[in-house]
């Protein structure tokens, strides 16, 4: 469990929960360009002796405002909570996305959530950070802000590989998308891990020889359907190589919607009702469709072969 405070809201907070040094955005992936941001808050919460927060909004306003668009999500707030107290965020404010904030000015959000409500001490944004209604508030207006309702404010510059593509959500969902795992770590600073709880299934792999915990997509972006090599975190701590697939199995009917299906090597423990949480390390190769489970099940042992090799398993 994360030991970041969690406080949902931001008006009538007690005088304990005010006066932090934050960090804004969305930081979904809290990825290398994201710890930039929060890097400058926690440097301003050390100069201010003042608390390093860490300021986000849910849902997504991408997702309030395009509900229909595909699943994005990068990481579950369970998963963003450990990646923000990692790098020394004491709390986390989540702001809920709602009409109210969503018809704000950017003056309005500036002096009501974050002069009146948070009565922050210093702000740090992206280089593209934008708020307020219509999205017209920019790092340059935040620091209008700053100086007029008492707050500091730093602005992190672009992170960005050496070919100077920068560092972004937007980048790691498209790696994720092409079937590129390596390339979304070196982005995020850590492998894309997927969570969530091991449901019940009809238990055919176990029968096949090949056991697998499978974990519901949920609101993560759907990486390329296929085959990957994955290193698994239990409920214990424990971290067990292994091999997934990523999507309906569609030698297999009756599976609808994509599911990671990924088997532990060297394992044999019920995991059902469990939460686990799943790196994707390497993409293998694309899902497909096989003549029948024998054909599959021979696919399948070479794929664990291949895994263990990438793995050093």
């Amino acid at each position: 469990m994360s030991r970041v405070r969690v406080i949902r809201g931001w008006t009538d907070l007690p005088a304990s929960d005010r006066g932090a040094a934050v960090a804004m955005g969305s930081f979904d992936g809290v990825h290398r360009g994201h710890q930039q941001v929060i890097a400058l808050a926690t440097e301003a919460g050390r100069r201010l002796g003042a608390p390093v927060g860490v300021i986000t909004f849910d849902p997504h306003p991408r997702a309030y405002f395009r509900p229909d668009e595909p699943t994005f999500r990068l990481m579950k707030p369970d998963q963003q909570a450990r990646a923000l107290e990692a790098l020394g965020v004491e709390t986390l404010y989540v702001l809920p996305w709602n009409a109210e904030l969503a018809e704000m000015t950017d003056r309005e959000f500036a002096a009501r959530v974050l002069h009146e409500g948070l009565g922050a001490r210093h702000v740090a944004v992206g280089f593209d950070n934008s708020f307020g209604k219509g999205r017209t508030g920019s790092p340059e207006s935040m620091r209008a802000y700053g100086e007029e309702l008492g707050f500091g404010v730093s602005v992190a510059e672009p992170v960005s590989d050496g070919s100077g593509e920068k560092f972004s959500s937007t980048a790691v969902r498209d790696a994720l998308r092409e079937g590129r795992p390596e390339e979304a770590a070196r982005i995020l600073g850590r492998p894309f891990a997927i969570e969530g709880v091991v449901q019940r299934g009809r238990q055919l792999g176990r029968k096949l020889g090949f056991p697998t915990a499978n974990v519901d997509l949920a609101d993560y972006v759907v990486p390329r359907f296929g085959v990957y090599a994955t290193r698994t975190r239990l409920q214990d701590g424990r971290r067990v190589p292994g091999v997934a697939n990523i999507g309906v199995n569609p030698t297999v009917e009756g599976i609808t919607k994509p599911l990671l299906e990924v088997w532990l090597f060297d394992f044999d423990e019920d995991l059902y009702d469990q939460v686990i949480e799943t790196d994707l390390i390497a993409f293998l190769r694309p899902e497909e469709k096989f003549a029948g489970l024998e054909a599959m099940t021979e696919q399948v042992m070479k794929d664990a072969q291949q895994a263990r090799r990438v793995l050093g398993a």
